[in-house]
C-alpha cells in the first residue's frame, strides 16, 4: 500500500453506479433522486463508472462501451452537462458520501481528442498503425507512456477534476500503465487534495502472465500498492468463481485468501466484492438465498474496503448490459435485504475491523468460513456457513451465550462448540486467557 494510505478505509463501502443503467433517466438526475436510499444502505463511496464521451469509431453495439472514452474533459451530453455534474458531486458532499471517479487511461477510443491531436502519444503496431495491445479490446487504442507530455496531460486532467469535488479515482486496467504514472500522479493530487483515494483494477495473475509473455510490462498487485490504496481481489476471484463451480476445493480459496496476508504489505486493502460490472452477478452462481447471505456478509466482513454493485441489492441474477439500455430491475428491491446490508455497513465501521489483527481460519469440514479480527483482548468473530450445512463447529471462544450482530438473535457457546445457522453470525466473544 502507499505509506500514507489511512486504515479507516477498511471500514468503507464503496457503492459502483452505471449511470446509463441506474434509472430510467439514465443520467445523473436520474441518479440524484435515489442518493439517499443508498446512502441509507451505509454507503460511504460512489463510484461512477465512466461519464465521458464514448467513441462512436469501432463501437460496440449501439450506445458503446463507456471505457472506450473520446475525451476525458467532457461529460457524456446522454448524462447531462458540466453544471449537471457539479450539481451531482454536490449533492453526494451534502449527504456526508464522497465521489469516486472511474479513469480509464490505458487507453481512448479510436476517434478521441488524444489520436486527432496527439497520434504520437500511442502505441503503434508493426504496421506503423495507432493500435491496441489486447486482441479482443477491439474498440480502443493503447496509450504510450514513453512520452513525458501524455503523462503531464493526464495529470492535469485529474486534478481538473479534483478541482470540480471528486474524492478518489478508479484506475481501469492500473496493471498496464507504468507504475511511476501513478505515483507521479498520487503525489501532484496530493497537493490539491491529501485525502483522494485510489482504487487500482489491478488484473488477475493468468492476464498479467499473458502481457508479459507478449513483451508488455504489466503491474502486479505489490508493484500497484507503492501508489494505490486499494487493488482489486481478481488475485484471487476466479479461484472463488472456480470454487462455486465445483473446481476447486474451498480450502484452495480460503489458502489464497490467507497468503494475502503474508505476500502484500502488513496494512495492504484489497476492494471485496462477490460481483461487479465485468463479473456474473452473484446470483447466477449461488441459487438459494441463505448461501447469498452468507457470501455477502463475509465478502462485508473481509479486510478491505466493501463494494456494492448497483443492483446487486435486489438479488438480479441478469448481468446488465455495458453497451446497450439496460436498466437494472428495482421491482425486487425489498426492505429486508436493504436493511440486511444497511446492517453489514453498520458492522463494518466497528472499530475493531480498522484496526484488528486479521485472520482467516481453515477450512471445516462442512464448508464453514471463519474469521476474526482481534485487539486484545477483544475479538470480532465471523461464521459464514457458505455451503448451507448442518452441524457443530469448533470456536476459539469462552463459553456462554453471545449477540448476533446481523440479527440480534443469542448464539450458545458450550464445550468450545456453536451450532451452524443458516443466517451469517457476526459476534464479539471471550477468548480463554
Amino acid at each position: 500500500m502507499a505509506t500514507d494510505t489511512h486504515y479507516k478505509l477498511r471500514n468503507q463501502v464503496i457503492y459502483e453506479v452505471f449511470v446509463r443503467n441506474h434509472s430510467a433517466e439514465g443520467n445523473f438526475q436520474g441518479l440524484q433522486k435515489d442518493l439517499a436510499r443508498i446512502r441509507n444502505l451505509g454507503v460511504d463511496i460512489i463510484w461512477l463508472m465512466p461519464i465521458h464521451p464514448i467513441g462512436e469509431l469501432h463501437r460496440k453495439k449501439s450506445l458503446g462501451c463507456p471505457y472506450s472514452i473520446r475525451d476525458y474533459r467532457a461529460i457524456n451530453p446522454e448524462y447531462g452537462t458540466l453544471e449537471d455534474f457539479k450539481s451531482l458531486v454536490q449533492n453526494i458532499h451534502r449527504l456526508g458520501l464522497q465521489v469516486m471517479m472511474d479513469i480509464v487511461f490505458n487507453h481512448t477510443s479510436h476517434d478521441s481528442w488524444l489520436v486527432y491531436h496527439h497520434p504520437e502519444w500511442f502505441y503503434h503496431n508493426p504496421n506503423g498503425e495507432i493500435a491496441g495491445r489486447v486482441e479482443d479490446w477491439t474498440d480502443i487504442v493503447d496509450l504510450d507512456y514513453s512520452h513525458p507530455e501524455l503523462r503531464s496531460y493526464l495529470i492535469e486532467t485529474l486534478k481538473l477534476w479534483a478541482k470540480e469535488g471528486v474524492d478518489g479515482f478508479r484506475c481501469d486496467v492500473a496493471s498496464l500503465v507504468p507504475v511511476e504514472f501513478w505515483q507521479q500522479a498520487r503525489a501532484e493530487l496530493k497537493k490539491i487534495n491529501p485525502g483522494i483515494i485510489w482504487l487500482a483494477e489491478s488484473s488477475d495473475p493468468d492476464f498479467i502472465l499473458k502481457m508479459r509473455s507478449l513483451g508488455w510490462n504489466a503491474q502486479s498487485d505489490g508493484e500497484l500498492f507503492q501508489a494505490f490504496d486499494i487493488t482489486y481481489d481478481y488475485d484471487v476471484y476466479h479461484t472463488f468463481q472456480a470454487y462455486l463451480h465445483g473446481q476447486v476445493p474451498q480450502k484452495e480459496y480460503l489458502f489464497r485468501l490467507r497468503q494475502q496476508e503474508s505476500i502484500y504489505p502488513q496494512n495492504y486493502l484489497k476492494l471485496r466484492f462477490i460481483e461487479n460490472h465485468d463479473q456474473p452477478r452473484i446470483r447466477s452462481l449461488i441459487f438459494t438465498e441463505e448461501c447469498w447471505r452468507q457470501w455477502a456478509a463475509f465478502s462485508f466482513f473481509e479486510k478491505g474496503v466493501a463494494l456494492i454493485y448497483s443492483g446487486q441489492e435486489t438479488r438480479d441474477p441478469k448481468q446488465p448490459s455495458l453497451f446497450e439500455k439496460d436498466i437494472f430491475d428495482w421491482g425486487t428491491l425489498d426492505p429486508e435485504t436493504s436493511n440486511f446490508f444497511k446492517k453489514l455497513s453498520a458492522i463494518k465501521k466497528e472499530s475493531i475491523i480498522g484496526r484488528g489483527y486479521y485472520q482467516i481460519h481453515h477450512s471445516s469440514p462442512l464448508g464453514v468460513i471463519r474469521a476474526s479480527y482481534q485487539t486484545k483482548p477483544q475479538i470480532l468473530q465471523g461464521v459464514f456457513n457458505v455451503e448451507g450445512k448442518c452441524g457443530f463447529l469448533k470456536v476459539d471462544c469462552k463459553d456462554g451465550s453471545y449477540r448476533n450482530l446481523i440479527d440480534g438473535k443469542e448464539i450458545q457457546i458450550q464445550d468450545g462448540v456453536m451450532k451452524l445457522q443458516n443466517e451469517p453470525i457476526i459476534f464479539y466473544g471471550e477468548t480463554e486467557p
